[in-house]
């Protein structure tokens, strides 16, 4: 049970908080966004008496931010996931990671937040906060604890997986785990070639409805990262032509067959219509005919944190080798 006396606590900064911003601009004015690839970050360190209090510089996108050394009570308004998989302690997360269940046993106490809510974001009482650039309310979440802003696709996903290394102070860990996956990946997809062929292709559709069908390039999640980076594998040529260039494209169901590779990921909420899987036009697909289709969930497979990828590696090798393969 919260302390009653927290309340007027509450109240008060709010309206410090609320007098602070009143004039602010855009997110573009915080000097708290994420580095470029080609900035590195200089780490350096002020020691204190308390440990908990020993602090890094972090070289974000338009400038330095001090940030806890060791933060313990992080709320992460985007990038949570990428968070969690480094183990550093989170007390607020935003809807859509909380709804993920991949992540669902990792968050069990941890409060969902918004950066509208600043409240409770407050009462969370966090020494890091990690944002988006186009958040709206920066300077405010600046003034309850040390903000670093990320603009979402601005680094690739492994580049993305080590800025948030450098901010937690785990760069290491986190250059190991990239180190570590993009070695299996690559072996994976080596041994798929072996198999099927060095020009074998994969496309990535996704379906809400009998009606509406996406297909997507090699960085919108589902997987993708993996299959065309990763592991290598080839795309369909009217998939790099519609899809690569904007990360997606819309499809009826009428011309997936002209989209579709030698294998298909299908990515598809457990509860969605599956009507269209009993048409002639889904039956007749090649790839369909030759049962070379994996499934995937869309509500475990929207993200692109080393979770998410792990998650997705293990699926996609039993899903084109087996259980046997010798990976």
């Amino acid at each position: 049970m919260k302390n009653k006396l927290f309340i007027p606590f509450i109240v008060l900064l709010l309206v410090i908080l609320s007098a602070c911003g009143s004039d602010s601009g855009t997110p573009a004015s915080s000097t708290q966004n994420n580095q470029d690839t080609h900035n590195t970050q200089n780490a350096d360190t002020t020691t204190v008496a308390n440990p908990s209090e020993e602090t890094i510089t972090y070289q974000s996108e338009k400038g330095p931010v001090k940030v806890p050394a060791h933060p313990k009570r992080i709320v992460a308004l985007t990038y949570a996931p990428n968070v969690l998989s480094l183990d550093v302690p989170l007390v607020g997360v935003d809807q859509w990671t909380n709804a993920n269940p991949l992540f669902k046993d990792k968050l069990e106490g941890v409060t969902v937040v918004s950066e509208e809510d600043l409240e409770t974001i407050i009462e969370q009482d966090p020494d890091l906060i990690i944002a988006g650039t186009e958040m709206k309310n920066l300077d405010k979440l600046g003034q309850i604890a040390p903000t670093v802003a990320f603009t979402w696709g601005k680094l690739d996903y492994l580049s993305q997986q080590l800025e948030i290394g450098k901010l937690l102070n785990k760069e290491q860990e986190a250059q190991a785990w990239i180190d570590d996956f993009k070695q299996r990946a690559e072996a994976i997809g080596s041994e798929i070639k072996a198999t099927e062929g060095d020009d074998v292709s994969v496309s990535v559709f996704e379906t809400d409805s009998a009606k509406n069908f996406y297909v997507f390039g090699n960085n919108w999640a589902r997987g993708t990262e993996i299959l065309y980076q990763a592991m290598g594998l080839k795309m369909p040529e009217k998939v790099e032509k519609d899809a690569l260039g904007p990360g997606y494209f819309a499809l009826s169901q009428e011309v997936l067959s002209d989209y579709a590779g030698d294998y298909i990921v299908l990515s598809r909420n457990s509860q969605a219509d599956t009507a269209f899987m009993k048409t002639d036009i889904w039956k007749g697909i090649p790839a369909v005919k030759n049962g070379h289709v994996i499934e995937i969930d869309t509500e475990a497979a929207t993200y692109s944190d080393p979770i998410t990828l792990e998650y997705l590696l293990n699926i996609f090798k039993t899903g084109f080798l087996g259980d046997g393969s010798t990976d």
